[in-house]
């Protein structure tokens, strides 16, 4: 389910929030379903607990997961926080898209990139 890249000069916890964020987003965990805990995950990980809370204090904060006292964390069924994630990226595609612009790639240089990430070339 999660793995940490050692290679990735990100810190742990960061790989850890956007796995389980990519995790929630395309339904692989559904909603109110119960999160590891932290000392399953922190053991699982070999990585310090604290590592791990700190990424699930992120994730609740940005609304990922909420708490329940005495049982654990769970994920937060949202809408919301896809469509918020699908916007954010189609911004960054612009942007990307924008410098591509300034480069000298072309439309169709674009659309052909944009046709093989999608599978129809």
């Amino acid at each position: 389910m999660i793995f940490i890249d050692y290679q990735d000069r990100r810190p742990i916890y960061e790989q850890i929030i956007e796995r389980f964020e990519k995790l929630i987003l395309t339904g692989a965990l559904e909603a109110d379903s119960q999160m590891p805990s932290v000392r399953q995950l922190a053991s699982d990980l070999s990585i310090n607990p604290n590592t791990i809370q700190k990424a699930y204090a992120a994730l609740e904060q940005e609304g990922y997961i909420y708490p329940v006292k005495g049982k654990g964390n769970f994920v937060n069924g949202n809408l919301s926080l896809h469509q918020k994630k699908k916007e954010d990226c189609l911004q960054r595609l612009q942007e990307l898209l924008n410098e591509c612009r300034e480069y000298g790639v072309t439309t169709e240089e674009s659309l052909k990139m944009i046709e093989h990430v999608y599978g129809k070339a």
